[in-house]
């Protein structure tokens, strides 16, 4: 009988068809939940980029440590031979 009255009368669909409160609401929880997941991707994103600059930051310091030492070993080696004078 909807058809029927749907297809001889103009309007909206909305003054024919039955609203499901329940099909709404989960379409909206749906939306709801696309939001908050593209927000936390976004948040994580920001997090492993701040990782990975702590990271190049550590390997720096790492490097540089290493360098540190290696010249002072240098140096003390250098020292240490000296040529015998004659």
């Amino acid at each position: 009988m909807r058809n029927s009255l749907r297809g001889r009368i103009p309007g909206s669909r909305f003054l024919y068809e039955p609203f499901d409160p329940a099909e709404a609401r989960v379409e909206t929880l749906e939306r709801v939940l696309d939001e908050r997941w593209a927000a936390l991707e976004k948040t994580f994103a920001a997090v492993e980029k701040g990782m990975e600059r702590l990271e190049r930051r550590l390997w720096l310091v790492v490097f540089g440590i290493a360098g540190a030492l290696s010249a002072e070993l240098a140096q003390k080696l250098a020292g240490s031979f000296t040529l015998p004078l004659r």
